[in-house]
């Protein structure tokens, strides 16, 4: 059985200031459903008539606008979720940029034991260490040929980009992004982006194991629920 709860609300919208309001059957309960009728808006010239249904598993939705309504009927609701403990059989590949590699070698610590502490064997992980002095390659020259190989359930790339005197910084940056998640799109298999984007090489160094914990770490983790995810849930 669900139920649906409303208080009293007119939320406007820019032309045509469509609101729900309480109506006063509000809770009205039919073969073990409970319904939500929302009517409308004596006040307003244009409003929309809204309820809704739970009858067995599938829940119904009616809408009506000035005079015409239509009932549309809504699938069962699924919450599909990636496993950190269920790792067996995975396996990664963690690409890192040499650029400002004082920062990148403790974030690559920080993912090797995150994948060691959530029993994601040595075996299981290839480390491909790029000596470039540009970030964004390890999207385009390497996360997408990875993934397009099938070796791998999830790909984990690893770079910092400071901001410097100029405006390279942002074309960087926003490389970085993109190309990480066309890597993604295209091959198929998560790409976790893990590239730090700071101001200074203090907030770099308190990202990378310091005060505001190991990003490196916290991507890998996500490496590891999205791998869970597409393999259990998506295949």
């Amino acid at each position: 059985m669900a139920l649906f709860v409303s208080t009293d609300c007119f939320i406007p919208t820019h032309q045509s200031r469509l609101g729900f309001v309480q109506h006063s059957g509000l809770n009205q309960s039919c073969d073990g459903s409970n319904i939500l009728h929302l009517h409308e808006d004596p006040r307003k010239s244009s409003s929309l008539s809204f309820s809704l249904s739970t009858q067995g598993c599938k829940p119904l939705v009616a809408v009506q606008r000035k005079g015409r309504s239509s009932l549309v009927q809504t699938a069962a609701v699924r919450h599909l979720t990636g496993s950190v403990t269920r790792t067996e059989g995975l396996r990664f590949a963690v690409v890192v940029a040499r650029f400002n590699e004082i920062i990148t070698k403790q974030l690559l610590e920080g993912a090797l034991n995150t994948f060691k502490n959530y029993s994601v064997q040595d075996e299981d992980i290839d480390v491909l260490i790029l000596y470039v002095n540009v970030v964004f390659c390890i999207a385009y020259s390497s996360c997408e040929r990875l993934g397009k190989s099938r070796r791998y359930n999830a790909i984990l790339c690893i770079g910092a980009v400071i901001r410097g005197d100029t405006t390279h910084y942002d074309a960087v940056a926003n490389s970085a992004a993109s190309g990480v998640l066309s890597a993604g799109q295209n091959s198929g298999v998560p790409c976790i982006f893990g590239v730090l984007t700071c101001e200074d090489m203090d907030q770099a160094l308190n990202r990378a194991g310091g005060k505001s914990g190991n990003k490196g770490a916290e991507a890998a983790l996500t490496a590891i629920e999205m791998a869970s995810l597409f393999e259990h849930h998506l295949n």
